[in-house]
């Protein structure tokens, strides 16, 4: 029997319009972005992100758009330099295979840059092609220094040490670290350079005062207060004081601001440390019984007495967050806090008692698993002191670190820039 003519044609524009449908999905289907991030959500996608080498992560940005605008993200930023230990950061001479100390000055004669190879970033040439179109042939000039390095840093994990390696030279040494970012020397003109290792940004900064490398020192610290980093730059003028100028990085430009008590300062030794919104600084060689510190935000200088007088492997450093005074005390190290500039009090809070030794100096503390880390006089070997253990470890390290002999910095791996016109809005 027949079908009526309506059945007929009802059952033709149905399969009219699934035909319909299912081509406008292929055809959705194939506008989709490339690449994974579109079928995750955003929170998701972040974290997974998280979770790659710091290595990968300045490449991975160019995967694809969402891809990009999450990593360069301030909340990812944050998020990834919370997860992300600390390191020692240092220079590592590529014809001499040794590293050198960050406050080493280099009197050499002019020289041209060396010849890069692979895919080594080197900080003078990015420099030369951000101000010129093109790099002479035969390499440009450049004054002050004739030995070149690689930064480096040492990371502490499983009581061994792994160097691990940016593929970025340099001709200038690290004066300071903050946040992820370093301090360096700039010898294609006369100054300075902030830059952030690994992300390879970098921007060129007019030298503070002229002085000599043994009487000035440089902190780099953020300004909680406006989110902006700054640069301190002590040095002692031709009449032995000791003079104070800093440097804003929104506005670059140097300007003088009191400088501390006359008498203060003996020598500048050691770099300063960031803690607890200020730089603080110990002014004496040995015996010393005070620190200098200097108030980021109102850059006021304060003499803050020490609960002990420091010794030669007695150091200061900043540990959860607050300011440490790690001292030897006979057989024992005791570690004081003090979590104030204008109280002033150190509160007693560890006293190693457990495999120390008098020459144990201590360089920093591990943010993460909140380990201090010490390096011994007498050998150069690392030890890290685990506080719920309570046992002192020493490390196993490579060949490349026995032929690490110089000055270490404190440091964090991170993706953190000096301007909010580096990231992008959540």
């Amino acid at each position: 029997m027949a079908k009526p003519a309506g059945n007929r044609n009802m059952g033709l524009l149905k399969s009219v319009e699934g035909r319909a449908l299912s081509k406008k999905m292929e055809d959705d289907q194939k506008k989709q972005p490339a690449g994974p991030a579109p079928y995750f959500h955003k929170d998701c996608m972040s974290n997974i992100l998280l979770w790659l080498p710091l290595e990968s992560l300045p490449s991975s940005r160019f995967v694809c758009k969402p891809w990009y605008n999450i990593i360069n993200s301030r909340t990812f930023i944050e998020s990834h330099f919370c997860r992300s230990e600390s390191v020692l950061i240092f220079l590592k001479s590529i014809s001499r295979g040794r590293s050198y100390p960050y406050s080493t000055p280099y009197p050499f004669p002019m020289t041209s840059i060396p010849e890069e190879e692979g895919n080594t970033f080197s900080v003078e040439v990015a420099l030369l092609q951000s101000n010129l179109k093109t790099v002479p042939i035969f390499g440009p000039h450049i004054a002050g220094s004739s030995s070149k390095f690689f930064i480096q840093f040492m990371e502490f994990k499983d009581r061994k040490i792994k160097v691990g390696k940016y593929n970025v030279s340099c001709l200038g040494n690290i004066r300071a670290t903050c946040n992820g970012l370093i301090l360096l020397d700039n010898h294609v003109k006369k100054g300075l350079i902030v830059m952030n290792p690994v992300t390879r940004k970098l921007i060129a900064l007019p030298l503070g005062t002229l002085c000599d490398y043994l009487k000035e020192s440089y902190g780099f610290a953020l300004n909680h207060v406006t989110g902006d980093y700054k640069l301190v730059h002590l040095f002692r003028d031709g009449f032995e004081y000791v003079t104070c100028e800093t440097l804003d990085l929104a506005t670059r430009s140097w300007r003088a601001v009191n400088g501390p008590s006359f008498g203060l300062f003996n020598w500048f030794g050691h770099a300063p440390v960031s803690a607890i919104r200020a730089l603080h600084w110990i002014p004496q060689l040995d015996n010393s019984d005070f620190i200098v510190s200097m108030e980021v935000e109102n850059e006021r200088f304060h003499r803050i007495p020490l609960p002990q007088s420091c010794t030669t492997h007695d150091r200061v450093m900043e540990m959860g967050g607050l300011l440490c005074f790690v001292t030897h005390e006979d057989f024992n190290i005791d570690i004081w806090n003090l979590k104030s500039v204008h109280e002033g009090i150190w509160t007693k809070q560890y006293s190693i008692t457990k495999g120390s030794l008098i020459d144990m100096v201590p360089l920093f503390s591990l943010r993460i698993s909140g380990d201090v880390i010490f390096r011994r006089k007498e050998d150069g070997s690392f030890h890290a002191y685990d506080f719920k253990s309570e046992v002192m470890r020493e490390f196993e390290m490579d060949k490349e670190c026995n032929e690490s002999l110089g000055s270490y910095l404190p440091h964090v791996n991170s993706l953190h820039s000096w301007t909010p016109s580096h990231y992008v809005s959540d």
